[in-house]
Formats: C-alpha cells, sequence, structure tokens
C-alpha cells in the first residue's frame, strides 16, 4: 500500500528551519510502502532538467538514492545500501521506500534542477507500528484472601513509539498504591527490529469478593484504537467457615425413592471430604454427597453433615418419606340379588392427612351410597381415589344388582293421526329382559337405565284383540295382557280416543245424570202427593165444623202421610 500516515490521522507539518531550509515531519508505518513528499512549488515541470533525492546516513554524512532525468521515463538508483533494491520516484517526484522500517526513521532531501534555479526540500520520516494483541503472562492459580499475591504479567510487543499497558478490574482501571496494589512496566527493544515491547505486572491483594471478577490488560498506542487482552478470572482460596446439607429428591420424596445428600462447604478450595451421620450412624466420605437408595418411611428422621476434623461446623436437615396404604374390600366385579345387602370396608394409613373422593362412573359422590337393600340403580363402577402430596391411589369394584323381569304397566293409546294404536310395555329387571308381542308391528325400544327399559309397539287392529306383552331373561318372565279395539268398530261407536279412560268417564257421567234426573222425579210426585191431600182436608178461609175427635183423628191421619 502507497499511502502517507500523517502523525495523529494527518500529516503533521513542522516548520522547523535549519540553515535556512524547512523540515517536515512525515508518519510512515511499519512494513508497509512509504511515501516521502517532494514540495517544490517555485519550478515548473516544463523547465526541470532533473530530480534528485539524497538522504542523511547513519554516521551523518550525505548519501545519494536516485536521480531522475526529466526527459526519461526511469530513475538511476545511485544508492549502494539497503537503499538500492527498496527505492523508487513516483510520477509526482515523490519517494516511494518499500518495506518501511525503523532504519528509515532519518531525513530525506528532494532537490530540483532547472535552466534557472536549483531548489531542496527536506522531509524527516518517522516509522510507526501498533503493538501486538496484549496478552496475559505468567498467570496465578489462585489468589490467596487479604494477601498481596503476582496476579500475571501483561506483554504488547513490537511497537514504536512503545505501548502504554493499563490494568483494569472489572473494566475499572486498578492504580498503583504502593500497598493492595502494585504495578511494575518494562520497556525492551529488539536488537535487530529495534521494535519496542512493554509489559507490566500486576501484584494484587484478593478478597472473597473478587472471585466473580474480570481482569483485563488494555494496551494504548498512538495509532490507536485500544487494545484488550482476553478477560481472566482468578479462584481465591480462603478457608471454610460455612457447611450446609442439601437434600436432592423429586418433592415430596415417596417410598422406593432415591435420595442425595450433598454436603457444601464456602471455603475454597472446597474440602476432599466429609463427614455425614445418617440417624446416628457416622460415615466419611471422599466426596460431598451421600446417596439413600429405595428409601422406606422407616428412613424419616434427622440428618447431618461435618467437616471430618470439625464437629462445630456441621448442619442438618429433617427427611420426611411420605407413604399412603389403603385397602378396599370388596374390589373386583361384585354380583347381587335385588333387595340384599352389600357391605363396604375401607382402610387407609398415611404420613399426612389424605384426600379420600368416591366416584360413580363419572359422577362424584358425596358419601358411598346405603347398600343395606339394593336397587337397580345402585349399580355400576365405583372408583374411590385416595391422595396425598405426590401420592395417589385408585381402588374401585364394579356392582351388578340382578332381578327377574317384571312388567310394570301396560298402556295403550292411538296415534296423533289417529290411525294407530300405540301399546307401551314398561319393565324392569337385570340382566336386561328380552320382548316378545303376541301381534306383529312396529316396535321400538328406550334406553335400558338402572334396571328398566320401555317397548313400544304400533299396530293397526282390524278387529278387537286382546295383545300380550312378554318379557323374559334368563331368571325368569312376566307376562300382562290388554283390550285393544280395532279401528272400524270405534269409527262405529265414536268413541273416545282413550278407551281405557275418556270412555269409561263418559259412562259414570251418564249414569250419574241419570240418578240425578230419578231423584228429582222422586221428590216430585211426593210434593204434589202431600200438597193434594192437604187440600182434601183443609179449606181456605172455611172453619173448622167436625167434632174435637174428628179433628183429632184427622191430624193423626195427615201425620202419617207424611212419614
Amino acid at each position: 500500500m502507497k499511502s502517507l500516515i500523517c502523525l495523529f490521522g494527518a500529516f503533521i507539518a513542522a516548520a522547523v528551519f535549519q540553515t535556512g531550509s524547512c523540515v517536515e515531519t512525515v508518519i510512515g508505518l511499519y512494513g508497509e510502502t512509504i511515501e516521502v513528499p517532494c514540495k517544490i512549488g517555485s519550478i515548473k515541470q516544463d523547465g526541470l532538467i532533473f530530480t534528485k533525492w539524497k538522504y542523511v546516513k547513519d554516521d551523518g554524512s550525505p548519501g545519494d538514492l536516485l536521480v531522475k532525468q526529466a526527459q526519461k521515463d526511469e530513475a538511476t538508483v545511485s544508492a549502494t545500501d539497503s537503499y538500492k533494491t527498496r527505492v523508487s520516484i513516483s510520477a509526482n517526484s515523490s519517494l516511494l521506500i518499500a518495506q518501511g522500517s525503523l532504519v528509515d526513521q532519518r531525513v530525506f532531501t528532494c532537490m530540483a534542477v532547472s535552466l534557472t534555479n536549483l531548489d531542496e526540500h527536506s522531509v524527516e520520516l518517522k516509522v510507526y507500528k501498533k503493538p501486538s494483541h496484549p496478552v496475559i503472562k505468567n498467570k496465578a492459580k489462585g489468589l490467596e484472601n487479604g494477601k498481596l499475591t503476582q496476579l500475571g504479567e501483561c506483554v504488547a510487543e513490537s511497537a514504536n513509539p512503545a505501548a502504554d499497558l493499563i490494568w483494569m478490574k472489572n473494566n475499572q482501571p486498578l492504580v498503583d498504591d504502593g500497598k493492595t496494589i502494585i504495578i511494575t512496566s518494562a520497556i525492551t527493544k529488539d536488537p535487530v527490529t529495534a521494535l519496542s515491547s512493554t509489559s507490566s505486572r500486576l501484584q494484587y491483594t484478593a478478597s472473597k469478593e473478587d472471585k466473580e471478577s474480570q481482569f483485563t490488560c488494555t494496551a494504548k498506542h498512538v495509532l490507536g484504537p485500544d487494545q484488550n487482552s482476553t478477560s481472566e478470572t482468578f479462584p481465591i482460596h480462603y478457608p471454610t467457615e460455612k457447611v450446609s446439607l442439601h437434600v436432592v429428591s423429586q418433592s415430596p420424596i415417596r417410598e422406593g425413592d432415591d435420595v442425595t445428600l450433598i454436603c457444601k462447604a464456602d471455603g475454597n478450595p472446597p474440602p476432599t471430604s466429609f463427614k455425614f451421620n445418617i440417624k446416628g450412624k457416622v460415615t466419611v466420605m471422599d466426596k460431598n454427597n451421600y446417596t439413600l437408595t429405595g428409601v422406606t418411611r422407616a428412613d424419616t428422621g434427622v440428618y447431618k453433615c461435618s467437616l471430618p476434623d470439625n464437629d462445630v461446623l456441621e448442619s442438618t436437615q429433617m427427611v420426611t418419606v411420605s407413604f399412603l396404604d389403603v385397602s378396599l374390600t370388596p374390589t373386583g366385579k361384585v354380583l347381587k340379588k335385588l333387595g340384599e345387602k352389600l357391605e363396604v370396608s375401607f382402610e387407609k394409613n398415611a404420613s399426612t392427612e389424605a384426600k379420600v373422593t368416591w366416584k360413580k362412573g363419572d359422577l362424584t359422590l358425596d358419601k358411598l351410597p346405603d347398600f343395606s337393600n339394593l336397587t337397580y340403580s345402585d349399580a355400576g363402577l365405583y372408583v374411590c381415589d385416595v391422595s396425598i402430596e405426590g401420592i395417589k391411589r385408585s381402588l374401585s369394584f364394579e356392582l351388578t344388582v340382578e332381578g327377574g323381569p317384571k312388567i310394570l304397566r301396560l298402556t295403550k293409546h292411538r296415534s296423533n293421526d289417529g290411525k294407530h294404536k300405540i301399546l307401551t310395555c314398561e319393565a324392569e329387571g337385570s340382566p336386561k329382559p328380552e320382548v316378545q308381542w303376541s301381534v306383529n308391528g312396529t316396535t321400538d325400544e328406550s334406553a335400558y337405565l338402572d334396571g328398566k327399559t320401555t317397548y313400544k309397539i304400533t299396530v293397526v287392529p282390524n278387529r278387537n284383540l286382546t295383545v300380550s306383552c312378554l318379557v323374559t331373561s334368563k331368571l325368569g318372565q312376566d307376562t300382562r295382557d290388554i283390550s285393544v279395539f280395532s279401528l272400524y268398530e270405534e269409527h262405529k261407536s265414536k268413541p273416545e280416543k282413550n278407551e281405557g279412560g275418556m270412555e269409561q268417564t263418559k259412562v259414570i257421567v251418564g249414569v250419574l245424570v241419570g240418578l240425578f234426573v230419578a231423584a228429582a222425579l222422586v221428590g216430585l210426585i211426593y210434593w204434589l202427593y202431600i200438597k193434594k191431600t192437604r187440600e182434601g182436608s183443609w179449606k181456605t178461609g172455611e172453619k173448622e165444623t167436625g167434632t174435637s175427635e174428628e179433628s183429632k183423628k184427622l191430624e193423626e191421619n195427615n201425620h202419617k202421610a207424611d212419614v
């Protein structure tokens, strides 16, 4: 790369007058091709004869580098040292130095000659190089709590000028106080390249809080930006002051679980052995854990751990093993007869208060039903769920109540369109009874629930019938009959729709009406008879002419007639 690097990012022109000449300072990069400018403005290119570059040797004597004739494209190199193969001239007369190094830090002079004038321009060249990435070496394996210890050495190599190193903790600079923090820096030069390496040693007094601290080293250089080393953490060594016992297991601990006891100490490095007190039995382990395999309720108790040589530093934990024992009688499939008694026995034993829930199918029960007189509705699957935290048990029995088939009622009615007769036979029994009708028709059946079901048959009777409903199962049978009038006879007599209900009601009403009419006729005849009898014996407005005996007899006769 052909470029000019200026001090602090720009060309720095230093107006320094030496024996009447102006010297400019130019910054070049180490290892790069450096361009040294020739700034002569008084000579025009069209009048230029030749341009010459010369330099000051290490011993202070002048030396020639190259000459370029105005009419020629190539320059003639006159240097005989290392510059012979490293110098050239650009189109604008600037000197180009390949593979710049610190030996190039000297004064170079550009001389331009014309027919009428000779002019010179001197440039002092500085060659800079950024340091290598800073690295922390000779790191401490650990820091002693409260003790001044060498933490490490930070090195930033091969720079010009030398880099400045700053120690940082948690991104904050550390300041040498001569007591708890001591920083010692040194600069060395490579005898071949003359590049400088900076080293810095840090002595640091750590505390327990530094176990998480991040230490870094920052290299600052004029070419920038700042470079940071990899952050480092250091273990802080201090004695144990506290132990703690931890119980590792699923919660709650149940019988059959494995339980691991872990004893932790706050010292660093931690102890290599621990003493476990397992319910009075002392065991020393070369590790910080002890495992109880397949614990039982008998393992419930207080557990301890401590250091083998220090019982004062001790930690305790209570281990509680949860358990749940349940029993149910009966279980499985249970078969009973209708009206029999079923005794249910349930027992539980738990480490804590257990929750008990009874269910029949999907229905949650407040309590178990009374099974002293079993009914069909008592049949079903009964599940008892018992639980404590972390443990659940389920027990069940399936109750079947058997009974012979029985017809509860047999009824009939006409369909809504008046064209059919619908007979309904309601029956119960377990197992579910089967039905047989004595006539043919369209049958229908309701769901079988709690031992009951309803059978229906739709018929079109063309004559008066006696229809039988027969229900059977493996436990027996039951039958019942019903009379069914033909639809033709009903049409002639125009009976009410419900033959068993409305027609009988009309008959009863007719009989009652007839009785009331007969009673009214008898009463009317009796009233007319009395009236006529009285009118024959007594005359209105007439005086009584008979004797007292006749009057008395007549009165007795009237009294008998009233009876």
